[in-house]
């Protein structure tokens, strides 16, 4: 093994970069990684937040309005727009006729709970 005395600077400097360059690969894979998860932690929150809410498809032509849970991929309501359990009711009773998604059949989670 040579002396570490004798490894010139040139040579120091070079073994410091490969070093460096390894250390931002690993950190870049590192926060990549990270990155990542935190994207699925979002849409799993956003999804869990979405079947817990109800959301209305409003009427078209001569189609009564249809109450759907937040999760149903049958209707995409806009950001924000999500009911909760009590606005939920409210609509079912107060609307004059509105009907429930045969998919994802919202009326079975309306119940007292």
């Amino acid at each position: 093994m040579a002396d570490p005395s004798q490894i010139s600077r040139l040579d120091k400097l070079r073994i410091t970069r490969e070093y460096l360059a390894y250390q931002l690969q690993r950190t870049d894979t590192a926060i990549r990684e990270l990155a990542a998860q935190e994207k699925q932690n979002r849409h799993r929150a956003e999804q869990a937040r979405a079947d817990q809410g109800w959301k209305i498809q409003p009427k078209r032509g001569e189609a009564p309005p249809v109450l759907h849970r937040g999760g149903c991929a049958t209707y995409k309501a806009k950001d924000g727009m999500l009911l909760d359990r009590g606005q939920a009711r409210l609509a079912v009773t107060h609307e004059t006729y509105i009907v429930m998604c045969e998919i994802c059949t919202p009326q079975t989670d309306l119940q007292e709970g």
